[in-house]
């Protein structure tokens, strides 16, 4: 057999590799059920209609089909799931009746993606998305929420680099278009929310071309996509410009709101901003909207995005609002682990190896392996009976901070010493008792081995 070729856009992580990511999924987890929210995996295929229910992504479906179908019309009405929220909104229709509102889910799971794999993007990629749904109504406040969860989220992973959540208001754009006389609102969002990926010049004459603004009415949409703050200052720079409606109040309001709640959670690295450039493209989003990016790694675009929309499922009767941010855990993680900048201080989960004096005594070995393990100390017995300098080496190479040696007493009777490995220190030791004085030992730990700052002239995403 050859040797197989990688496909691109499936990422793989080795052993170590995916010791950061699990660390990635337990924190969020561990923070997102400290909020209260509750814990769903859906399954990996969804109806074509549902999936098709999302704006143009026709061609960014896999179709699910059985190689040996013999009635072609069979299976092609599924397809793997591109997101979380397609599958979560059927989820919250078909449990309605057994689910308490306001619903409060966490989902951490693969989504698949039919589009050009580079940097940040894939075909098979890990999500981790917080929602709050509600029944015919959900409060405000449930939006400031969801940021505050995912802001502390993101601050408890020290090892990756700073970032900054942008928020903005639907209702604050739409409102000032509105206001401006702008013909087509939509329009406008959706080319504005291309500021990120082309210069304001060209931006402002696809506004005109495409959108049918006058000049004027282009320069201050491009105007408003300039105000940025981290307070409430923004509300002032905005009224200055002299566009008035009531929904432009409303959303000028709420965003305020949402950035004086979280503005204590602003530290070095966690920073919240109101940016008034950030629109989301995606028409369903009706109030807030955020992005969020990566301290030099702005190149991969937004790692962190969502907002509210007013009706993520409806059954006629009954509407579903909520409001949920989505975290690209791949997005985030490939680009720094294949960098080498992410990685574990060791290949196995191991802390000890035990060694082999002879293949005589393995059984004593794994015996006192036993013995280590009952008490949570992950460990394995060495291989080979080798020479003990050739057990320690392979420890090293393993990274297997700790060895376990059986010795004998002067009356005869086995005994145990442990050496450390990285210090040279060796002590008496009972298995059956024994942790590391370091309890960060028990378990391998995410260490950055390189610069956590990327290179901020890469090429944009397209």
């Amino acid at each position: 057999m050859n040797k197989p070729t990688p496909l691109s856009g499936f990422p793989e992580f080795l052993p170590s590799q995916r010791t950061v990511e699990r660390e990635v999924i337990a924190t969020l987890s561990r923070t997102f059920e400290l909020h209260g929210f509750g814990n769903i995996e859906t399954r990996a295929v969804e109806p074509m209609d549902q999936l098709l229910r999302k704006g143009d992504t026709s061609k960014e479906v896999y179709v699910l089909k059985r190689l040996q179908e013999q009635d072609e019309s069979r299976d092609k009405g599924m397809g793997l799931h591109f997101d979380l929220t397609v599958p979560f909104a059927r989820y919250v229709l078909e449990n309605a009746g057994k689910l308490e509102f306001p619903f409060r889910r966490y989902q951490i799971q693969k989504v698949w993606r039919g589009e050009r794999p580079q940097e940040g993007r894939f075909r098979e990629f890990a999500q981790a998305d917080i929602d709050i749904v509600g029944r015919d109504t959900l409060p405000f406040h449930h939006d400031v929420e969801v940021a505050r969860v995912m802001l502390e989220a993101l601050g408890k992973l020290t090892f990756l680099p700073g970032f900054t959540l942008q928020v903005n208001n639907r209702k604050l754009i739409q409102g000032f278009y509105a206001g401006l006389g702008v013909p087509d609102v939509e329009e406008t969002m959706r080319l504005i929310d291309k500021l990120d990926k082309m210069p304001a010049t060209e931006v402002g004459k696809l506004l005109v071309a495409e959108a049918g603004l006058s000049d004027e009415q282009a320069a201050k949409c491009l105007e408003l996509a300039t105000i940025t703050a981290t307070d409430d200052t923004f509300v002032e720079k905005v009224r200055a410009m002299g566009v008035e409606s009531d929904l432009l109040d409303e959303g000028l309001t709420e965003l305020a709101t949402l950035i004086n709640a979280t503005a204590p959670l602003n530290t070095e690295r966690v920073r919240i901003v109101a940016d008034l450039s950030i629109a989301r493209g995606l028409d369903y989003y009706t109030g807030t909207v955020f992005e969020t990016r990566l301290d030099g790694y702005e190149s991969l675009g937004s790692i962190c995005s969502g907002g509210r929309y007013d009706a993520l499922a409806s059954d006629g009767k009954t509407t579903y609002p909520g409001v949920g941010i989505s975290l690209g855990v791949s997005r985030v993680l490939v680009p720094l682990v294949q960098k080498g900048v992410l990685d574990a201080d060791r290949k196995v989960p191991s802390t000890v190896l035990v060694a082999v004096s002879d293949e005589e005594s393995r059984a004593e070995a794994d015996a006192a392996a036993q013995q280590l393990r009952a008490h949570d100390v992950a460990c394995e017995v060495s291989p080979n009976a080798a020479k003990f300098g050739k057990q320690i080496r392979f420890a090293e190479r393993r990274g297997i901070p700790y060895v376990l040696f059986a010795t004998r007493r002067e009356d005869g009777t086995e005994a145990y010493e442990i050496k450390d490995i990285r210090t040279g220190d060796q002590v008496p030791a009972d298995p059956a008792t024994w942790t590391p004085a370091n309890q960060n030992d028990l378990t391998p730990q995410v260490v950055s081995t390189g610069s956590t700052t990327g290179n901020d002239n890469e090429e944009q995403e397209k």
